[in-house]
């Protein structure tokens, strides 16, 4: 339970470091900034999965390289989902899924917390 909780505030973290770097992410609250971390965590468990498979083909075809816009989706649709949690446009949750995917990366691994 703690390792979880832990890689929410790793997340947490690192969704915080893009909202400062990306102009066009904006978070009211700080509760806004937790609930989007964790909106965003469950929708590329169960969501994510989903979308992979049904857009297999264009991913092969590009190989490998939709998958950076499926990234983008889902940080677009959690930005829909929690009203606190604002993106500008699909470039700037295109750019921001990235950039939070490589901070969070990096704070899991430094923490330890990586499976």
């Amino acid at each position: 339970m703690t390792r979880i909780v832990l890689k929410w505030a790793l997340n947490s973290l690192a969704l915080f470091i893009v909202m400062k770097l990306i102009p066009g992410i904006h978070i009211d609250q700080f509760q806004d900034l937790l609930l989007a971390t964790l909106v965003i965590g469950l929708l590329n468990v169960f969501l994510r999965p989903i979308i992979v498979l049904l857009t297999l083909p264009v991913t092969l075809l590009t190989l490998g390289l939709f998958t950076f816009v499926i990234n983008g989706l889902m940080f677009f649709l959690a930005a829909h989902l929690v009203s606190g949690f604002h993106v500008t446009g699909f470039g700037a949750a295109f750019i921001a899924a990235l950039l939070f995917s490589l901070i969070s990366s990096v704070l899991n691994m430094l923490f330890g917390t990586k499976n």
